[in-house]
Parts: structure tokens; sequence; C-alpha cells
């Protein structure tokens, strides 16, 4: 048992379920939440999350992840194929197991009077589909951050939203953002231990592309947007300054941004900085939806 929730990489979760939460804490705040299709939205963003992760590890097995001698428990896969503890076989009908789980969420939806949850959530599958596998592969074109950014952030956001009131917002969309950085950044982070044997496979991400030096000022301004969105959506959609306790955040992303600016050669050094990086993503997320409902009851 412990092979197969290895083989999920449950823990980054976090990565789709909080923009669910903030989706839903926006269509509380319209008046518009219900309990049951907050739910169906939890068990199709995870179907989809659980089985890209599933995905991905099928496909690295035969790049990255044999060359990769600088493990850390958030980068270089789950290793359940590495050491034996499952088949490539299994791996793959555990992830197609969970895209049905998504897609069949998404019909259940789209009977519910949501018909446009399926083109929503199809995109998502086909992000999580090209990320990995061929003949896309976006992972290996520089394109895997950028779709990574929609996939766990805005489409999560306006999904969630739409599901629950049957409209979809541009406000709601856009509320995704902060959360879109950061998945983006903790992406980013983890392609620093993976660097050599990425590049040696042909694995060529941004932090491959770019180098690690200059990665390392790229994850900060990453990083440095996803608080600066906040404001943006202040600004431009009229939302609650409340929202800006999503700034308790800050602290983590500060401290790993310095541990990746000293430690980014090392790939042990640079592990707290890839926890602070996912630290960050859930205190922002939870403190925004918290000032929401704030300004809500206020």
């Amino acid at each position: 048992m412990n092979s197969y929730v290895k083989a999920v990489r449950a823990p980054f979760l976090a990565g789709s379920v909080i923009p669910v939460i903030i989706g839903a804490t926006f269509a509380f705040d319209r008046g518009c939440f219900s309990p049951g299709f907050f739910l169906l939205c939890l068990a199709g963003i995870t179907g989809l999350h659980l089985g890209s992760n599933l995905l991905n590890d099928y496909f690295d097995a035969r790049g990255s992840d044999p060359l990769n001698v600088r493990v850390t428990p958030f980068s270089g896969g789950s290793r359940v194929l590495q050491d034996g503890k499952l088949t490539a076989g299994r791996v793959l009908a555990m992830a197609l197991l969970f895209f049905a789980v998504g897609l069949i969420t998404g019909i259940w939806l789209a009977f519910s009077g949501r018909p446009f949850v399926i083109p929503i959530g199809i995109l998502g599958l086909g992000i999580g589909w090209a990320y990995s596998a061929p003949p896309l592969q976006l992972m290996n074109r520089g394109w895997g951050e950028l779709v990574i950014f929609f996939a766990f952030g805005p489409l999560v956001t306006l999904g969630t939203f739409y599901a629950m009131s049957g409209t979809l917002s541009w406000t709601a969309f856009m509320l995704g953002a902060p959360q879109g950085f950061f998945i983006s950044g903790v992406i980013w982070i983890n392609q620093f231990p993976d660097y050599e044997a990425d590049k040696k496979s042909g694995k060529k991400n941004l932090v491959v592309r770019s180098g690690p030096a200059t990665a390392r000022i790229i994850y900060i301004s990453i990083m440095t947007v996803g608080f600066l969105s906040v404001i943006f959506l202040i600004e431009a959609f009229q939302l609650s300054y409340l929202i800006m306790l999503s700034f308790a955040a800050l602290p983590p992303a500060l401290k790993a941004m310095m541990i990746l600016w000293r430690e980014y050669l090392s790939h042990d050094r640079l592990i707290p900085a890839q926890a602070l990086t996912i630290q960050t993503l859930i205190v922002h997320g939870i403190f925004l939806s918290f000032g929401i409902l704030l300004n809500h009851f206020m």
C-alpha cells in the first residue's frame, strides 16, 4: 500500500486543492456555494492531478529519472519504478483510472446543468496528458511551466466557481493567478536538483535552458509576481483589500528565495527551500480565502 501512496505523490495535491477552495470561497461570497458541487470539484481535480503525477512518472522512467542521483523528497519522481515497487503497466493503469475519475466527474457536472465543465475539464485533462506524454511532452520543450500555471491556477478557480454558479467569470479566472505563479514556483525550484539528469536526457525545461544561476533569478521573479498579482486583483477587479492577508505567506517565500540564492547547486541543502515553496502556496491560498470570507461577513 505504501508504494501506491508514494506513487501518486499525494502531498502535492495542495497545488490543486487550494485553488478549489479559493474558487469555492468566491462562490460563497457571491451567494452560490454548493457543498455537493464542491465535493464533486474536489473529486474531479484530484483525479486529474493524481493521474498527471502518475503519467509523469511513467514517461520520466524512460527519460531523466533513471539518470537522476540527486533525489529529494520533492523532486526526482516517486521512484516506485526505479526501486521495482510497481511495474510501468501498473503505474499507467492507475493514471488512466484517475483520469477516468476526473472525466466521469466532469460528465456528472455537465448533466447537472453545467455544460462548460466539459471543455474546461478536457483542457485540464489535455494539459495533464500533453505535459508528460508524446508527441508534445511540453515538459521537455520549455512550455511545461506555462501550462502548469493555467492548469493549477486560473482554470481550477474558474471551473470551481462555474460548477457552483453556472456562470463564467473573469474575476474567478484571475483569482487563480497567484496560485498559478506559486505552483509554477514549486515546479521551478524542483527542477534544480534534477538539472544534470534533465540536461543529459534532453529534457529541456526552462531551468535547463536558462542555466541554474539565471534560473534562480527567474524563481525569485515568479514568487514576487505571485504576491504582486494580489494587488492587481484588488485594483483591477475591485476585490477587497482583505485578500492582502495572503501576504502572511511572505516570510516562508523570502526564506525560500534566500536559501535558493545561496544553495542552488546543492540538492540536499535546497530541500528546505522546496518545502518552504509548497508552504508558501498553501498559506497564501488559505489566507486569500480567509480574506474573501472575512470581507463577506463584514
